[in-house]
């Protein structure tokens, strides 16, 4: 109980350091858009800051430490994570991001080929979202069409 009002006290103060930091961006140019570099920062802000206070007013009971298995699946998915913002610029984010969802799929019990094709379909699908729905573009890498 006591460490999860711990994370959640320092998730709250990355919340309102994070939205005071994200409140000083300059004006995009051109003008403001509907939720994009301004906005999207602060929503993150405030989702991180409810979260934090559930954590500190309802923690989950304490639980034993977790066991090596699951201490090294940590060290996995950290040190893919370290992979992904390497390649991110190069490859462009729907290569580095199918790349990652596959791997995490198939490491979570999934086959090889329908982690490929959730992979693939997840990058597609968020891309398109961030590109074209928010206005928020993502690195193409090599899939620049220029």
């Amino acid at each position: 109980m006591i460490g999860d009002r711990i994370l959640g006290i320092l998730m709250l103060l990355l919340a309102v350091a994070y939205g005071w930091e994200a409140s000083q961006f300059p004006e995009p140019f051109g003008g403001v858009e509907a939720v994009g570099p301004e906005t999207f920062p602060l929503l993150l802000a405030v989702i991180l800051g409810f979260s934090s206070i559930y954590l500190i007013v309802k923690p989950d009971p304490d639980q034993e430490w977790p066991g090596m298995k699951t201490l090294f699946d940590l060290a996995f998915v950290l040190v893919l994570l370290l992979i992904f913002a390497a390649l991110l610029a190069p490859l462009g984010f729907v290569i580095s991001t199918t790349l990652m969802v596959s791997v995490l799929c198939w490491r979570m019990g999934a086959k090889p080929i329908p982690s490929g094709l959730t992979g693939l379909g997840s990058a597609v699908a968020i891309y398109l979202l961030f590109n074209f729905l928010l206005e928020l573009h993502l690195p193409a890498g090599i899939l620049k069409l220029t």
